[in-house]
């Protein structure tokens, strides 16, 4: 459905923590900057944990939900694998996701979403992790 939010995760292919590499993380954060030309999809909010992402999506027009994934991932392992010389998967095959209701405060989700790093020990301010963004957030 056009304009459905949705709260995303997915994991690494048998949670190997490739986002420690920083290549790694840096080639993955930058797909996720991308914006989704072909379905006007938006990423919201997004965080990269060493073995796996969290992402508030938007989706756009005359797209499923399971096509803008499978983009995204695919384009993800393969920016992943050129930036450590590699070959091989990148994400699990499975996801998952949560559609958002109309009553759901989006910038708190946001916030839940990018305060990953510091609920999981990474760091003790938001600011010093460099792998997340939001569309907003105060």
């Amino acid at each position: 459905m056009p304009g459905q939010v949705y709260h995303l995760s997915f994991a690494t292919h048998l949670r190997h923590r490739l986002f420690v590499d920083p290549d790694a993380a840096s080639a993955a954060a930058r797909c996720f900057l991308l914006r989704h030309e072909r379905t006007a999809s938006a990423m919201l909010a997004w965080v990269l944990m060493p073995d796996h992402a969290h992402c508030l999506l938007q989706l756009g027009r005359d797209c499923a939900l399971q096509e803008v994934v499978a983009r995204l991932k695919g384009r993800c392992a393969r920016e992943v694998n050129r930036a450590l010389e590699r070959s091989g998967p990148v994400w699990g095959r499975a996801y998952y996701d949560r559609a958002l209701r109309a009553e759901d405060d989006l910038r708190a989700v946001a916030r839940y979403i990018v305060a990953n790093p510091l609920r999981a020990g990474l760091v003790t301010r938001l600011g010093d992790y460099p792998y997340w963004d939001a569309a907003w957030l105060d």
